[in-house]
C-alpha cells in the first residue's frame, strides 16, 4: 500500500503537535482563507451544481471535482455553499494543497481518520463525518482512475 504525501503526513503531524485549541483553530481558519484558490471554476462547473459532486454526509454543503492531469493524476476542486463552512473550507484547502498532483495510489491511501488529526478529537460527530465524506470523495476518484488503468 502507498504512503500518504509527504505534504501531507508532515501537515497532519504539525497539527497533531499543537496542543493549544486556540492555536489550532487559528491556523485551520487560515487555511480556510486560501479556499478561493481551490474553488471550483465555472470552465468546470457552474451553479446549480449537479448531485453526483455533493458530499453526501456534509452539513456545510461541500462539492468536489477531479480533474485528469496529462501526466495520469488529479487536480481537485471543491464548493463550500455554506458560507460559515470554514472547516470544511479548510479541509478542501489541505486535500487540494496537498493531494493535486500527486500518484493516484497516494491519494487513495489518505484515511479519513487525519480528520481528528487535523481538526482535534473534540470535533462533533456531524462535522467530523462531513469533512471525512470530503477525503471519502477524494479517495474514490483517485480509486476510480487506477481502477480503469
Amino acid at each position: 500500500m502507498a504512503a500518504i504525501p509527504e505534504a501531507l503526513a508532515e501537515l497532519v503531524s504539525d497539527m497533531e503537535s499543537i496542543s493549544d485549541r486556540n492555536e489550532r483553530a487559528e491556523l485551520l481558519i487560515e487555511t480556510a482563507d486560501r479556499f478561493g484558490d481551490f474553488r471550483v471554476p465555472a470552465s468546470i462547473a457552474s451553479k446549480p451544481y449537479p448531485e453526483d459532486h455533493r458530499v453526501k454526509a456534509c452539513e456545510s454543503d461541500a462539492y468536489v471535482w477531479a480533474v485528469d492531469r496529462p501526466d495520469g493524476t488529479l487536480d481537485f476542486y471543491f464548493d463550500v455553499l455554506n458560507p460559515q463552512g470554514l472547516s470544511a473550507m479548510a479541509m478542501s484547502t489541505i486535500l487540494a494543497e496537498t493531494l493535486n498532483g500527486q500518484p493516484l495510489d497516494s491519494v487513495a491511501a489518505v484515511n479519513s481518520e487525519i480528520v481528528f488529526k487535523l481538526f482535534g478529537k473534540d470535533l462533533s460527530m456531524g462535522k467530523g463525518a462531513g469533512l471525512m465524506g470530503i477525503i471519502s470523495v477524494v479517495q474514490t476518484e483517485a480509486k476510480k482512475r487506477l481502477a480503469a488503468r
